[in-house]
């Protein structure tokens, strides 16, 4: 039994019975007479138990207690004493002292009361061990790791923070809304959007346009900390520093990814291009392309690439209220301006103010409304509901259809002035089935998102799903193929997603296309030839790339005759 043991005790007698009780019991035991002696003592040894008299000479076993606190030693401290005063007792307890052994002191409970004091060293130890792991863990990654409370006091930040967001240790305790800001204040942001929705978040490649770091674009995640009541208590936010993939993007073929964006296409570039030339111009932007392309994302792109990022973005379905309300929703009203308007309220330009707000299905809203609309894009200004006092709004304005606004115009339901008040510049979103290319690293994507929100460990889709998603019209655009491939990561109970798991509509897709299987077939073994120049000719690599088992890969490989030397 390696344990080793103190005792401090100016009394002979009592120092020769403890020790010929412990050293009987098995414990390697030293002792000394004074504190000073004791001193000099715990700097030679580690001891995983102490003994103390409360007197010691000069000095007490109090003094020594303090001592060995200040050192941070994590040995069990027990006092021997005949009868503590209050004043003693309570400063041992303040001191973290173990426990109290009386005089004269007995074998029995002596050897009880050293089990429990190093069985409680022994659970200390652990906790230690553990404690330190997970800080060499923390501060080993290279992200930039903070948690916050509900409150947004920082709890705790790794080293890697100090590189990526300038922030030192000096913030933990602070709120994190009150430090000095450097940046975009994305971030701040996303927590705070964890919190109200209590659920996950990314965002992906912001420009923080950190004063010390310009160029720098990173990827945000944040996550609830939910503590082992299952009690929401705050957020860890991850911040992964992306510039240099960035830089690999504008060095090869662009973007293929932009802000929230997924599409690699000539196409995706253009509209890239397009966003980041309108970031700071502060002009108003029509956004047009079919239901599903995207049109919110393109809007939220521009808010946040340029210099309002930091303010309101504040979005409205057009489509999703009726005109009385929307016109409430737009711009506000007073109490008592219609019935059951019990209070004022503000509305979303109003909320907007500084920043952006995003009118989707514009082609939707009614003339009466149209017209307002088409004031505040001229004068800036408009009224509350109920009042007539103007309210003047620094806001850009940002909006989207589905439909030929065109053909609206000479149909008389929409304005002509609002139309080119609107589309100062036009981005339009080609549908999916125009930018295919775009369609691999978007599954991928979605692949990746939803192996994280349903917790499943799908890495791939099968060779046939790849090549009917290549065919597959996608009257929904990326919406439905979102949607798809989260209905098949219900079902898929494996690692790769097959046909059988795809909605009933891609199955009947390629029922009727019975040429489908044969072009498969047809296309199969130049498939098998790609997944390996992919792989650098690694067959299990290749196999898991196609969806297929081993086995089926190596029989193809014979079937099609394909001779790895040849290839």
């Amino acid at each position: 039994m390696d344990v080793k043991i103190l005792i401090i005790d100016d009394e002979e007698n009592i120092r020769f019975t403890l020790k010929s009780f412990l050293t009987n019991a098995g414990y390697d035991v030293k002792t000394v007479v004074n504190y000073d002696e004791a001193l000099a003592k715990i700097e030679e040894f580690d001891f995983d138990l102490i003994f103390a008299d409360i007197i010691l000479g000069g000095k007490t076993g109090i003094d020594f207690l303090r001592e060995v606190r200040k050192r941070n030693i994590t040995s069990p401290v027990i006092m021997i004493t005949g009868v503590p005063d209050i004043e003693t007792a309570s400063d041992a307890l303040r001191l973290d002292a173990f426990d109290y052994i009386p005089k004269p002191v007995l074998k029995e409970p002596l050897l009880r009361i050293t089990k429990k004091a190093l069985q409680h060293k022994a659970l200390v130890d652990e906790k230690e061990k553990y404690r330190l792991n997970l800080e060499a863990i923390f501060n080993s990654v290279k992200d930039a790791i903070i948690t916050v409370d509900k409150e947004l006091l920082v709890l705790e930040i790794n080293e890697a923070a100090k590189d990526i967001c300038n922030l030192s240790r000096e913030i933990i305790g602070e709120p994190l809304r009150s430090l000095p800001r450097h940046c975009s204040g994305q971030c701040l942001i996303t927590i705070k959007e964890t919190i109200n929705k209590n659920q996950p978040l990314e965002v992906y490649r912001v420009e923080c346009k950190h004063k010390l770091r310009p160029q720098q674009v990173v990827a945000i995640t944040t996550y609830p900390l939910v503590n082992n009541k299952g009690v929401f208590s705050g957020v860890v936010l991850i911040v992964s520093d992306e510039t240099h993939l960035v830089d690999v993007d504008h060095n090869t073929k662009g973007y293929q990814q932009f802000h929230n964006i997924i599409g690699k296409s000539e196409k995706m570039q253009t509209v890239y291009s397009f966003i980041k030339n309108l970031a700071n111009v502060q002009t108003t932007v029509l956004i047009t392309g079919e239901s599903g392309t995207g049109k919110g994302l393109i809007a939220e792109a521009l808010h946040c690439s340029g210099d309002r990022n930091n303010k309101p973005f504040v979005k409205v379905n057009c489509t999703a209220l009726s005109e009385s309300l929307l016109e409430s929703e737009l711009f506000g009203h007073v109490r008592g301006a219609f019935t059951g308007a019990i209070h004022d309220r503000v509305g979303r330009f109003q909320k907007a103010n500084g920043g952006t707000i995003f009118l989707d299905e514009i082609g939707d809203i009614s003339p009466r409304m149209q017209l307002q609309l088409l004031r505040i894009l001229q004068e800036r200004e408009f009224e509350m509901v109920g009042d007539s006092t103007p309210i003047r709004v620094d806001v850009r304005v940002i909006a989207a259809t589905n439909q030929n606004l065109q053909e609206k115009i000479k149909s008389g339901v929409f304005r002509e002035d609002l139309y080119y008040r609107l589309k100062v510049v036009e981005i339009h979103l080609p549908p999916l089935r125009e930018r295919r290319e775009d369609i691999p690293p978007l599954v991928n994507y979605f692949l990746n998102k939803y192996s994280k929100k349903l917790h499943k460990e799908i890495t791939a889709i099968s060779s046939d799903v790849q090549k009917l998603f290549m065919e597959y019209s996608w009257p929904g655009n990326v919406r439905e193929l979102e949607h798809t491939l989260e209905h098949a990561f219900v079902l898929c109970q494996q690692s790769i997603i097959t046909v059988d798991h795809l909605p009933v509509a891609l199955k009947g897709f390629v029922e009727t296309r019975p040429d489908f299987q044969e072009d498969v077939k047809t296309d199969e073994p130049q498939a098998i030839i790609q997944a390996l120049e992919k792989t650098s000719w690694s067959r299990v690599k290749a196999a898991r790339l196609l969806g297929m088992s081993r086995s089926t890969f190596y029989r193809k490989i014979e079937e099609y005759k394909i001779k790895m030397q040849d290839i």
